[in-house]
């Protein structure tokens, strides 16, 4: 792979769009830029060392800020954890999810949730501050393959390879780009540009994503236990608390390794004048943070109030998040593909996000490591394929993911009719079944040893890799032709 740090030096033909050179074929692994390091390229770029692929990340921020508050991982993704070693490591930060409350603004009990038995899915659900899952996978990257500060202006590709410039007037080439670089994705606007004036976007992905909710995220220090005894639970004492018209919030609680709690406040746009506030305004600052947390800290929780725990939390990494929404239909064209935000937005449903893009990494692994020979043609194949595969499962998920915002965040009337029902009216073992159906499907890293099974629950198989299919025909060939000789 290689980067050119001159801005005027020529372009490998004419603007790169082609030339009279022969398409390139090589037994060599693709050279793959990986663009943002947020979990999706992360989880890549550990894949695909471990695969033996060359790869860069490329991180447009000068260094990443440990934002954010509770995230969840379902058993969906924990047997690629095993795959690539980290699963104790990422135990030793997390908390498991038996059950949780929801409880109305005044603490009154709405009802209880329980979740699958671990002997029936074989993990529990766990949660853990987001900034700990981050800065594991982060230092798993070797540091000469992980490049900050590089803000991505624009990108060419041909039958050639793909260049990307980027602000600081540098380029890099290579084989492969995967635009992982979150729901504003730099790669996905220039590509859709690029292909909306050659006529050959659809018009589905011309439309800007659906903005609903706005949150507030934060972790508090290590609170003592005496006041706070919930954290030495050994399992995650999760709370939702849900305001009434005159309070058209949502709160919610959670406890995490370190004597530490969670926080999250969501707001419904277009119900709260708060909410419609904070959307007119562009500036995600501490300022403007802290000015919504004075105006709701008086809110009830199990601890206490709001305001105990902001008064517990640094106000400078308290991060204010849209929750937006969209299906992109476009994940591939030519050398280029999309991967976890970039691709498909969701809205956050216990984790839905990080859990479909680090899928997302896992089965773009597969397909890169079935490149052999290295061409063209190959390449575009094996991208397109990976969006055959993943697409279908990533859009089952988005009537639920919508659905579960609208039973957790929503204060609409149709909303609260809709809360109702669900917690009063719909048989436990029907949700419970529902469960189990989204929990079968586990994708892991073919070219990896699998992970054991666990539980009873049976898995949704996944497509085999044809490269070590090849492999063992041509082995096995072989091997035939030297006993008959």
């Amino acid at each position: 792979m290689t980067t050119d740090n001159d801005s005027t030096a020529p372009l490998p033909s004419a603007e790169f769009k082609g030339s009279d050179l022969p398409p390139l074929v090589t037994d060599d692994p693709p050279r793959v830029l990986i663009a943002g390091a947020g979990l999706a390229g992360l989880f890549l770029g550990i894949l695909l060392e471990m695969a033996g692929i060359p790869y860069e990340i490329f991180e447009r921020t000068a260094e990443i800020k440990p934002l954010g508050a509770i995230m969840s991982l379902s058993p969906n993704i924990l047997p690629a954890f095993e795959q690539i070693g980290l699963y104790e490591e990422l135990m030793s930060f997390s908390k498991s999810f038996k059950n949780s409350s929801y409880y109305t603004d005044q603490l009154k009990v709405i009802a209880r949730d329980e979740g699958i038995p671990a002997d029936a899915v074989g993990y529990d659900r766990i949660l853990f501050a987001r900034p700990e899952l981050y800065d594991m996978l982060f230092k798993q990257i070797p540091s000469e393959k992980m490049h900050m500060s590089k803000k991505i202006l624009s990108f060419q590709q041909n039958h050639e390879g793909v260049m990307l410039r980027f602000s600081d007037n540098t380029t890099v080439h290579g084989d492969i780009l995967v635009g992982a670089d979150g729901a504003h994705s730099a790669v996905r606007q220039h590509l859709y540009k690029t292909m909306d004036k050659q006529g050959l976007l659809p018009k589905a992905d011309t439309k800007a994503m659906s903005r609903g909710y706005i949150s507030l995220v934060g972790t508090t220090n290590e609170l003592d236990p005496e006041k706070y005894p919930c954290v030495l639970k050994e399992d995650c004492d999760i709370n939702f608390i849900i305001g009434d018209k005159k309070t058209p919030y949502t709160w919610t609680t959670f406890t995490v390794p370190g004597n530490k709690i969670c926080w999250n406040v969501i707001i419904q746009i277009g119900i709260a004048e708060l909410a419609d506030d904070q959307f007119r305004t562009s500036d995600w600052v501490p300022q403007q943070n802290q000015a919504m947390m004075d105006s709701i800290r008086h809110f009830k929780t199990t601890y206490g109030t709001l305001g105990d725990l902001f008064d517990q939390t640094q106000v400078e990494k308290v991060s204010k998040v849209y929750f937006e929404d969209m299906l992109f239909e476009t994940w591939t064209h030519g050398r280029t593909i999309l991967i976890g935000d970039a691709a498909h937005k969701l809205l956050p449903s216990t984790g839905a996000g990080a859990v479909n893009a680090m899928q997302d990494a896992v089965l773009l692994a597969n397909h890169l490591y079935d490149i052999k020979p290295t061409s063209f043609e190959n390449i575009k194949k094996a991208l397109s394929d990976y969006k055959e595969e993943r697409f279908e499962a990533v859009k089952e998920q988005y009537p639920q993911s919508y659905m579960a915002a609208k039973l957790m965040y929503g204060h609409t009337f149709s909303e609260r009719i809709l809360r109702q029902v669900v917690f009063n009216w719909l048989p436990k073992s029907t949700m419970q079944k529902q469960l189990q159906k989204n929990t079968a499907y586990r994708p892991q890293a073919n070219f990896l040893p699998q992970a054991p099974k666990r539980g009873t629950l049976d898995i949704i198989p996944q497509q085999p890799s044809k490269r070590i299919q090849r492999e063992q025909e041509e082995a096995k060939k072989t091997a035939n032709v030297a006993a008959i000789l």
